[in-house]
């Protein structure tokens, strides 16, 4: 039986898009184009893969069965064409990271620019999501995580600043009328204003200051899911709701403004910097080889620059 490696492509882009219309979105094509590719493909095989209705899409036994098969096997495929790239001057074709949002927002802008002005031929796809994912399964050709969420089997590269800060704010007005905090127990009788991860968990309230840990199980009338609504934490926080949580990064301008006040700082506890991982188990592709390549050239020059400093 002979099959179409387009009409595959298809249904891997709409299976793992959970929709015609995001797989279209995503990968450039129509939805009419990737239906009757799907359609075409369950007439060859005689089996339905996706169960349609007209609020989702999703995989039959059978289309699980297929998918779980075909996502390496596209890759591996993927993989081989790329091999002619090694023949080309300059680099070409997409790399699709996945990578949280926080990364998005306070890392990428200051790396993504001059990687592209240095690789014209190389078009970069970022998925930004809070969830940990399998970046095989999910067709993406490598992550960025923290320490603590990466898989053992993976090869880690080092990417942006290699200490980061979890910091607090609240408005002048919220700490005026509630009082500052002095100690990170004297959270417990403040609102605070709580993220949650995808997977259910919240953030944790951890601080630390000469070898003194403190873990506090705060409360607060607003809690909302990393990611998207994140900017509603600060804004809620601005508008005197509560203490917010965030990156020292992410809060700096609002610091630097006065519309937030730093509470706590010296409790302010420091954690290593993201890494960019990806398996190990394979050749990489061009732009993915292209861009460890920079992050590593980056992270040399900025090395340097501040010995010279």
């Amino acid at each position: 039986m002979k099959t179409d490696l387009a009409d595959l492509n298809a249904f891997v882009a709409v299976a793992r898009a959970k929709g015609f219309r995001d797989a279209a979105r995503l990968s450039g094509s129509s939805a009419s184009g990737l239906s009757e590719a799907v359609r075409r493909l369950e007439t060859q095989l005689g089996v339905r893969l996706l169960n349609r209705t007209t609020r989702s899409v999703v995989p039959t036994e059978a289309g699980e069965r297929l998918l779980e098969r075909l996502g390496p096997a596209l890759t591996e495929v993927e993989a081989s064409l790329d091999v002619v790239n090694t023949f080309r001057d300059r680099p070409a074709g997409t790399l699709k990271l996945n990578v949280p949002v926080g990364v998005a927002r306070l890392v990428l802008p200051a790396i993504i620019p001059p990687f592209l002005a240095a690789y014209p031929d190389i078009r970069l796809e970022i998925i930004a999501e809070e969830s940990f994912v399998d970046i095989l399964a999910a067709g993406c050709d490598a992550g960025i995580r923290y320490g603590e969420r990466l898989e053992q089997d993976m090869i880690a590269v080092p990417i942006g600043p290699r200490h980061q800060r979890f910091a607090l704010g609240a408005s002048k007005a919220y700490l005026d009328r509630r009082g500052r905090p002095e100690h990170p127990r004297d959270l417990l009788q403040h609102s605070c204003l709580q993220g949650r991860f995808p997977s259910g968990a919240t953030m944790a309230w951890e601080f630390e200051r000469e070898g003194e840990i403190v873990n506090v199980d705060v409360s607060g009338p607003l809690i909302v899911t990393l990611g998207g609504a994140t900017d509603l934490l600060i804004d809620a926080g601005i508008a005197g709701t509560g203490i917010v949580p965030l990156f020292e990064d992410w809060l700096r301008p609002y610091f630097t403004s006065g519309a937030l006040e730093p509470v706590l700082e010296p409790w302010w506890q420091r954690f290593p910097g993201p890494f960019l991982y990806y398996p190990g188990r394979r050749l990489l592709p061009a732009p993915l080889r292209a861009f460890v390549d920079f992050i590593k050239t980056s992270a040399i020059e900025r090395q340097a620059t501040s010995v010279r400093i």
